[in-house]
C-alpha cells in the first residue's frame, strides 16, 4: 500500500500512525497537495490528502475512511468494543476533528487568502467555534488516563494528540496550552512513543 501526502496534515499524520499502530506495511509518499499539485494529481485526479493506494491499485481517500479500510484489513481496531467506551471515543474524535477542521479553516484563511480578501466575521465565527471544540475536547480528556506505553493508545486519544499537535504548530498562541491541561499532558505523553517519532508533524 501507498499512503499519499504530507505529514504536516493532520490527517494524513492520522492515517499514518493508524496504518502504523495496526503493524500493517505501507509507504509513505509525501507529496504536497500545493507544492507538487500535478504529481498528487497523477496519483489521485481529486488531490486529497491523504490517498490511499491500496495492493490492488484501488484509490481511496479520507483519513476517517482509510482507517476504516485498515481496521477491515488488520482484522482489529483502535475501537473499544464496549458500547459506552465507544461512545465515549466517538464523542473525543469528533471534537478533534471539529477543532481540527476550524484550525485548517483559519491557516487557509490567513496563509492562502489575500490580506484584502479576509473577511473578519467569518474568521471570529471561526475562531470562536474552533474554541468551543478545544474547550469540550479538554473536558472530555480529563477523564482520559495518559498511557504508558504505545500499546495503550486508542484512535480517540491518537486523533486528540494529531489534532492538539497539529493546532499548536500552525496556530501558536492561539488554543492556549494552559487552559487545556488534560489536552496538552496527553499529547506531551504519546508524542513521546515510537510511532509518534517516527511520524512526527513536519
Amino acid at each position: 500500500m501507498r499512503l499519499i501526502g504530507m505529514l504536516d496534515s493532520p490527517y494524513v499524520r492520522r492515517a499514518a500512525l493508524t496504518l502504523r499502530l495496526l503493524g500493517l506495511p505501507y509507504a509513505l509518499e509525501q507529496v504536497s497537495v500545493f507544492r507538487t499539485f500535478e504529481q498528487f494529481r497523477a496519483i489521485n485526479p481529486v488531490v486529497k490528502a491523504p490517498t490511499l493506494v491500496c495492493d490492488n491499485e484501488i484509490v481511496l481517500m479520507d483519513s476517517t475512511l482509510i482507517i476504516d479500510y485498515a481496521e477491515t484489513l488488520a482484522g482489529r481496531s483502535l475501537m473499544p468494543d464496549d458500547l459506552p467506551a465507544r461512545q465515549c471515543a466517538l464523542r473525543i474524535i469528533g471534537l478533534a476533528l471539529a477543532g481540527c477542521e476550524k484550525a485548517v479553516q483559519n491557516v487557509y484563511e490567513h496563509n492562502l487568502r489575500p490580506s484584502e480578501k479576509v473577511h473578519a466575521p467569518w474568521v471570529a465565527r471561526v475562531d470562536g467555534q474552533r474554541a468551543s471544540a478545544f474547550a469540550m475536547l479538554e473536558a472530555e480528556m480529563r477523564r482520559v488516563p495518559v498511557p504508558v506505553a504505545e500499546q495503550e493508545i486508542d484512535q480517540a486519544g491518537l486523533t486528540a494528540a494529531v489534532v492538539w499537535t497539529f493546532t499548536q504548530a500552525m496556530l501558536p498562541g492561539q488554543v492556549d496550552p494552559a487552559a487545556h491541561p488534560a489536552l496538552d499532558a496527553y499529547t506531551r505523553a504519546v508524542e513521546m512513543f515510537p510511532a509518534f517519532q517516527a511520524l512526527p508533524h513536519a
